[in-house]
């Protein structure tokens, strides 16, 4: 007859249990070995050879550099040169002209007042009769005989200048001339584009004839004319 085992004292009952435990620790062992963390040791090592000693230890000198002043100038003796004159002095004898009881008195009856024509410039527009052109004597209106005839004179003298030609230059020369009391051709003053053509328009205008001067109030009076001149290549 085989002998009954004690249920109470059945190691097999709690095997499951102690196994369970068992892992558990082993698992608690395997990751405290994985997360344990280790330090080398911290050394204070003295990297100076040598200590100074305190006791020892200077404040740097102080230098103070000082500039020498620059020499004073030399102050010369003032030399006065002393000139023998042995010139004779001339005096000059001064006059008065103070008015005394022998002085004559001029009777201004004596002296002739010479009176000087004021000099009259008109421009052409307001001009009472306008200059006349040579050719222009005969003709009913007079300033436009006298523009044709400028216009004339113009085309016949005109000549491009062969800088400006080379240079391309171009445009218009306003030009204002005056015709003396005399009939002459006065002062010419223009303005253009370039020194070459304004020349150019002096040279024609200086070629102008001597005309009939304009008349203001019967008397011969200087007129101002301006007209442009226009240069233009083809």
């Amino acid at each position: 007859m085989r002998p009954k085992k004690n249920p109470q004292k059945d190691l097999n009952k709690k095997s499951g249990t102690f196994f369970v435990i068992g892992l558990l620790l082993i698992l608690a062992m395997v990751y405290t070995a994985l997360e344990w963390k280790s330090f080398d040791p911290i050394n204070q090592i003295d990297v100076a050879l040598n200590k100074v000693d305190d006791s020892i230890i200077e404040d740097a000198p102080i230098i103070e550099l000082k500039a020498t002043p620059p020499p004073k100038p030399k102050v010369l003796p003032i030399e006065i040169e002393i000139i023998e004159d042995d010139e004779p002095i001339i005096e000059t004898e001064v006059i008065a002209s103070e008015v005394d009881t022998d002085t004559e008195i001029v009777d201004p009856s004596n002296f002739e007042v010479i009176e000087e024509p004021e000099e009259v410039k008109v421009i052409w527009t307001t001009i009472e009769e306008v200059p006349i052109f040579p050719g222009c004597e005969s003709a009913e209106d007079k300033r436009a005989c006298f523009n044709e005839m400028m216009q004339k004179h113009i085309r016949k003298n005109f000549r491009y200048p062969e800088l400006a030609q080379e240079m391309g230059i171009q445009g218009r020369v306003n030009t204002q001339f005056m015709i003396n009391n005399d009939g002459t051709i006065g002062a010419i003053q223009k303005r253009g584009p370039h020194d070459v053509l304004e020349k150019e328009a002096v040279r024609i205008l200086s070629k102008l004839p001597k005309m009939t001067p304009g008349k203001q109030r019967g008397s011969a009076v200087k007129v101002s004319f301006a007209i442009p001149i226009t240069f233009k290549l083809e």
